[in-house]
């Protein structure tokens, strides 16, 4: 899909059909190679040293702002450069965020005040950068994983009541702190009020949708990629995907999603370990989210927020990242929590056989 809704802006714009497809095989080859070999960590260095790697991210965040090493597009400050390509750091920090998150939270009432400060500026100020960039978007992701968090772990309930509200109520002065973002709320509710501007995106989106009917015009035969519809290739693949494949693709791509969704937090359900449980189904929670929310972007049921379709829209950072993620389940799913061999014969495993003691 990346292929077919690129290779005509690509041929466009660098001379050659294969330039978003060639870049996206080297992501997956990089990504999946990542995800190999976290998979195989030991489940217990995620929680007691993934802190380490947020501070890492934290400060790669506050790069972005820096003129020599940030990249500045359409006004967001979002990525930083690395000569051969673009890396956006808050792709990464979103799982991270996890991993600091889950202990925090669930293990909030036995910290005293002075961690309990520390370890949740740790937390927010990242979010808050995000927001800075501005990256609305991500923002939202960052808010409701800690919301999930929160939720499901041993966080009192009168502070996640008291968190949830004061949150919420922030999220909608920060909505419409901006006038970009108001604008953006009105376009979503009538788009048609500004066909040529704010609401062309969403309205080509439709036509996609519309063209495609039940079985679609065939795989590469969508015209809305003809320089129609913005983004193609990224945040509206999925238009792509209905004007190519029909309903019955979109269908299909919504099935997939929720069989992920559901075997997910069923491994999670299996995990005896509760802070492992917790950051697994998180893991699922957000890529879940974020695929719900993009889907509802294109079908114009929410504002655009920048939200690209995991592990189908082009996006380096992104298929890195999800991938990233998908490597760190499957360690805490091979770890379960679960004592079922003894330290001894672990130790006399590790002696024999000189592996890494971070690797099984």
């Amino acid at each position: 899909m990346v292929f077919s809704a690129s290779y005509i802006f690509s041929n466009d714009t660098y001379g050659t059909p294969y330039h978003f497809i060639l870049r996206q095989m080297l992501y997956l080859v990089l990504g999946g190679s990542a995800a190999f070999v976290l998979s195989k960590v030991k489940s217990e260095v995620w929680l007691s040293y993934g802190k380490y790697v947020h501070y890492l991210l934290f400060l790669l965040v506050f790069l972005t702002y820096v003129p020599s090493l940030g990249v500045t597009i359409k006004g967001a400050h979002r990525w930083i450069s690395l000569g051969f390509m673009r890396f956006q750091p808050s792709e990464l920090l979103k799982y991270s965020l996890i991993l600091v998150a889950v202990p925090y939270f669930e293990y909030f009432v036995s910290m005293d005040l002075k961690k309990k400060i520390i370890d949740g500026a740790l937390i927010f100020l990242p979010i808050i950068l995000i927001l800075k960039q501005p990256d609305f978007g991500t923002f939202t992701i960052c808010f409701l994983v800690v919301m999930f968090i929160a939720y499901m772990s041993n966080f009192p309930r009168k502070y996640f009541y008291s968190f949830a509200g004061t949150g919420i109520v922030s999220a909608v002065i920060i909505l419409f702190a901006q006038p970009y973002r108001v604008q953006r709320m009105l376009t979503f509710l009538d788009p048609w009020a500004q066909p040529r501007d704010g609401g062309f995106q969403i309205i080509q989106s439709f036509l996609a949708f519309a063209n495609g009917s039940i079985f679609g015009r065939g795989l590469g035969n969508s015209t809305e990629k003809l320089f129609f519809l913005p983004e193609a290739h990224n945040d509206f693949i999925f238009s792509v995907i209905g004007e190519e494949l029909g309903f019955a693709g979109v269908v299909a791509v919504i099935l997939l999603f929720l069989s992920f969704i559901y075997f997910g937090f069923y491994l999670s359900l299996k995990t005896q370990k509760r802070d492992y449980a917790i950051t697994q189904s998180t893991i699922i929670f957000m890529i879940g989210i974020q695929a719900s929310l993009n889907m509802a972007v294109v079908l114009g049921l929410l504002p655009t927020k920048g939200l690209n379709l995991p592990f189908i829209s082009y996006g380096g950072s992104s298929l890195v990242a999800n991938l990233i993620g998908i490597g760190i389940f499957l360690s805490l799913q091979k770890g379960k929590g679960a004592k079922t061999y003894s330290t001894q014969s672990v130790n006399s495993v590790e002696v024999k056989t000189g592996r890494n003691q971070y690797f099984t």
